[in-house]
């Protein structure tokens, strides 16, 4: 790429185009407000999403609207942002085009931050029956599924269809699969306690499905044990050491045994984006394109990769975790650089992840904190956890408006946002008593 000072050899400003806006897409967006380029923002989605609470809209804690925001009205003060809403189906890296439907976006610096999508281990036919979590659509569709279960239960008399739609499996012993486990558990015996009567929700089989041999695998051995056990009080049955083999709409398969679940969730893996495939680069085994210490691309240097997409090392060598804090610290230095080719200055140094910590949180009581060699279970470190999420959401009113949610939940074990919208199937059963909201008595 040329370094000029401020201006193409054609005397326009650089274009920079921004593919995705997620973490690291918006914060090198929103740090390029006071620099001289043209600035395109490319997203399939109108909104920025805050990921790390989708699980509280899977399991009715939150509605969509609290953790998300329109993109436009995020950049809407830029005045040199551009946004556009469509999918990207391809780079040409020798004309410098983004490709965007039937039409053709030109740049001179290009940043790829496209996120992930659930990876499945190359058996993508078990997406229709474990649905993951990464969208609004995914969290609501999740929700759909959750409380459909429970209401088909009080209408069904077979009492092994009634197991089976109370069965609930989660696959995948990571944060967001500890999350959910711990989540639904408390949706099943604390929210939807009172609000049945021929079924006891009580009594649904939550089950977390790990293949390795412990949860929370990049956190220490005693902060994953008391995550096991913390899910273990909550009445989750705990699977580790076994893999999924087989996944349909009956329930999903752990080696020899046959667990019947009427819904699986996809915990367990995620893969990049085509981006590697756009830029005709080797990806490694998740998709992802791997970036040097400057996160440009090997035999690029008008290319940058971010986030989820990006293959990024520490100085020891491993790989950086996909987590928002790499992401928005990633797209700070895409900015900067950015920032000093623009003005012809030097490029920064290599970039450098400040650690911020990992965090997951099991129920409404208790969490686990790694902090470098800080260390917190418990009852504090969920307030710690609580705090943290609600102070990096982007604006005032989803701060007041999550934080008054989680209180009230906390001190009532209501969760307000309990509705089941989308397409479904009807009812097997219409002959509940709705003058008693009860159910008719068992066939003889």
């Amino acid at each position: 790429m040329r370094h000029e000072s401020e201006r193409r050899a054609d005397g326009r400003q650089l274009r920079v185009v921004i593919v995705g806006a997620g973490f690291g897409g918006l914060t090198v967006a929103k740090n390029l407000a006071k620099t001289p380029v043209h600035v395109t923002l490319i997203d399939r989605a109108n909104h920025h999403l805050f990921q790390p609470l989708l699980y509280q809209v899977a399991t009715a804690g939150l509605s969509p609207a609290d953790i998300a925001w329109p993109i436009r009205r995020l950049v809407r003060r830029q005045k040199n942002v551009r946004v556009l809403f469509g999918e990207v189906t391809g780079v040409d890296r020798d004309r410098k085009r983004v490709i965007l439907g039937d039409r053709e976006i030109g740049y001179d610096i290009l940043v790829l931050a496209t996120g992930a999508a659930h990876g499945y281990f190359g058996n993508d036919g078990w997406a229709a029956h474990a649905p993951g979590l990464k969208t609004i659509d995914d969290a609501t569709e999740i929700r759909r599924r959750l409380l459909l279960a429970f209401e088909r239960a009080e209408m069904e008399r077979d009492a092994e269809k009634r197991r089976q739609l109370l069965t609930i499996v989660i696959v995948g012993g990571g944060p967001t699969g500890v999350e959910m486990a711990g989540a639904v558990a408390e949706l099943a015996r604390k929210a939807l306690a009172a609000d049945f009567r021929a079924v006891d929700p009580g009594k649904t089989h939550v089950v977390l499905v790990e293949a390795g041999p412990r949860l929370l695998a990049g956190f220490p051995e005693d902060l994953s044990r008391y995550a096991a056990d913390a899910l273990a009080r909550l009445g989750v049955d705990v699977r580790l050491g076994g893999a999924v083999t087989g996944c349909d709409g009956a329930g999903v398969t752990l080696g020899d045994e046959t667990m019947s679940a009427a819904t699986v969730i996809w915990a367990a893996g995620v893969k990049a984006s085509p981006a590697a495939d756009w830029l005709g680069l080797e990806a490694d085994r998740a998709g992802r394109v791997p970036v040097g210490p400057n996160l440009l691309p090997p035999g690029t240097d008008d290319v940058f990769g971010i986030g989820d997409t990006a293959l990024a090392c520490d100085a020891t060598g491993a790989p950086l975790p996909g987590i928002a804090p790499v992401a928005k610290q990633q797209g700070a230095y895409v900015a900067d650089a950015i920032k000093a080719r623009v003005a012809g200055k030097a490029a920064p140094p290599p970039f450098r992840y400040r650690d911020r910590g990992q965090l997951a949180t099991v129920g409404r009581k208790a969490a686990v904190i790694v902090y470098r060699r800080l260390r917190l279970k418990g009852w504090l470190a969920w307030w710690i956890w609580g705090i943290a999420h609600i102070y990096f959401l982007i604006s005032l009113r989803s701060r007041l408006l999550v934080a008054t949610q989680w209180l009230w939940s906390y001190v009532t074990f209501e969760r307000g946002a309990r509705l089941i919208a989308g397409p479904r199937a009807p009812p097997e059963s219409d002959e509940t008593d709705t003058r008693t909201n009860k159910a008719p008595p068992p066939d003889d």
